[in-house]
């Protein structure tokens, strides 16, 4: 009981530091800070199953994780490694370059709810910068490369076609450098690394690089937004 209570303490925490943001969002759509919702994909097949996995790569797992927590229909978001090995899945490697992995968050969701083509309208909006090569922010390095790992041949082939979409929309002001993999992997990232967004709500990275992305899914996608997390804590068994 007192870790649920805890967990919905940080969560008001983190909402009310996301409200005292103050308006920063300008008045176009461009990679470095967008504010304006994207197409939705052209092809975003249903999927009848009572839920999906998909990993996502876009930089520092810390923002990614707290986003995709704040999506409806998304029902828990793990930190964690994808691209590598076992042996070099951990902060110590991935961060110094030491690996193939990107830091990714493995989000499961019910595609009843929200499809994976909605996913990736956030992901490519307010959760990164898709025309960033090898970094994201003050972060360089291929382990913060935007990557998706599709679970499935179905996501690998919305994934393609949706940025396909995209480029010849020119939604962008430079290309997109997504790349697109089959998953082959994922391993959870350390306890420190979970809910970090949640736990540090005053962190000076957070707050500079993180909580703009929460204040922009919620002012970009209001119908995708929840307003209290679905944290790790409340979902992990």
């Amino acid at each position: 009981m007192m870790q649920k209570l805890r967990a919905l303490f940080l969560a008001a925490a983190t909402v009310a530091a996301i409200v005292a943001i103050p308006a920063f969002l300008s008045s176009r759509v461009s990679a470095g800070d967008l504010n304006k919702p994207i197409p939705a994909p052209l092809s975003d097949p249903a999927n009848r199953a009572a839920s999906e996995t998909v990993v996502l790569a876009g930089g520092c797992f810390w923002g990614q994780q707290a986003v995709f927590e704040h999506v409806k229909g998304v029902t828990r978001v793990v930190a964690g490694y994808s691209g590598g090995t076992k042996q070099t899945a951990n902060y110590e490697d991935v961060a110094h370059q030491r690996s193939d992995h990107a830091e990714a968050v493995e989000i499961t969701f019910d595609p009843k709810q929200v499809s994976f083509g909605q996913l990736l309208q956030v992901y490519f909006s307010v959760a990164h910068d898709p025309t960033q090569l090898n970094r994201q922010g003050p972060d360089r390095g291929a382990s913060y490369r935007s990557e998706i790992f599709a679970a499935t041949p179905a996501q690998l082939a919305t994934a393609k076609a949706y940025i396909a979409q995209l480029e010849a929309a020119r939604i962008f002001p430079a290309r997109i450098v997504t790349k697109i993999s089959a998953l082959k992997g994922f391993y959870w990232a350390e306890t420190e690394h979970q809910d970090y967004l949640v736990k540090n709500p005053n962190s000076s990275y957070i707050r500079t690089h993180d909580l703009p992305k929460l204040a922009a899914l919620k002012q970009v996608w209001p119908q995708f937004w929840l307003e209290n997390p679905v944290l790790l804590v409340q979902t992990r068994h």
